[in-house]
């Protein structure tokens, strides 16, 4: 097992025999790794704290350690993250707080690239990319295949809907829609279907014009978000979708929505 010299790991820590641990990494108690996991020089692990298999993760990174909130005294929280996740420099991933529900959790697939912040209890999906320097804040919801521009800060409590893309610096206060392309210039909003990102991920044409359809009567028929709702519901009875569509998964996420959906 190439564990460095200089590494410190505390007595009991699960550490299956495929795993590397670099130079200066400590791993505390309650930490286990799965097989094949990567842990680069000065990675820094406390527990309770689980990673899955294939996880690889860069110099100077903090994974579980307490959440930076002032109501949280010791409980036994966790973390857990999934497999084939790449963390990269110097990011900061926090355990749960015991009023948040005590789990924060990350998917497979991520890439959370240099100085990210994953606060207590946020839930990130699989295949995202979060990216130089986003900061979720607490509670934070993050859906499947999205994309967190760099440097933007998310709001706690905010829910970022599925293959949604945020651009670089949006500050994020409410609820990101599903499916959709989000920017800030003065303030954040949204610029209609993550057209570009969806045809990638090999979304038929039907579905991208149904969604597309929703979007206007959403963004730019001059119906407040709760008429324009209606319209999409009756959109969806014309055209009989399933209640899995991409477009009834939109609007059961705007309806479901406690903080404002971005516009």
């Amino acid at each position: 097992m190439p564990i460095a010299p200089t590494a410190t790991i505390a007595p009991g820590v699960r550490i299956p025999d495929s795993c590397t641990v670099g130079p200066g990494c400590v791993i505390a108690a309650e930490v286990e790794l799965g097989e094949h996991c990567r842990l680069e020089a000065h990675v820094v692990v406390h527990g309770p704290t689980r990673l899955g298999p294939h996880n690889h993760v860069y110099p100077f990174t903090t994974v579980g350690l307490a959440p930076q909130d002032i109501s949280f005294h010791g409980e036994p929280t966790r973390l857990e993250i999934g497999e084939h996740n790449v963390i990269r420099e110097f990011c900061s991933l926090h355990r749960g707080t015991a009023k948040g529900g005590g789990l924060t959790r990350i998917g497979s697939r991520n890439l959370l690239m240099a100085y990210t912040h994953v606060a207590h209890d946020c839930i990130v999906g699989d295949d995202c990319i979060l990216a130089n320097c986003a900061t979720l804040g607490g509670h934070v919801q993050v859906g499947d295949f999205s994309t967190v521009g760099a440097f933007s800060p998310v709001h706690q409590y905010v829910r970022i809907g599925r293959h949604a893309f945020i651009g670089g610096g949006t500050v994020v206060t409410q609820d990101v829609l599903p499916y959709s392309k989000t920017v800030s210039r003065r303030e954040a909003r949204a610029y209609g279907i993550n057209r570009l990102g969806l045809e990638r991920r090999g979304f038929e044409p039907a579905i991208l014009t149904a969604l597309q359809r929703a979007y206007r009567l959403l963004l730019n028929s001059g119906l407040n978000t709760t008429q324009a709702l209606e319209k999409i519901h009756a959109l969806i009875a014309e055209q009989r979708l399933p209640a899995n569509h991409p477009v009834a998964e939109l609007a059961a996420f705007i309806a479901s929505s406690e903080r404002g959906v971005i516009k």
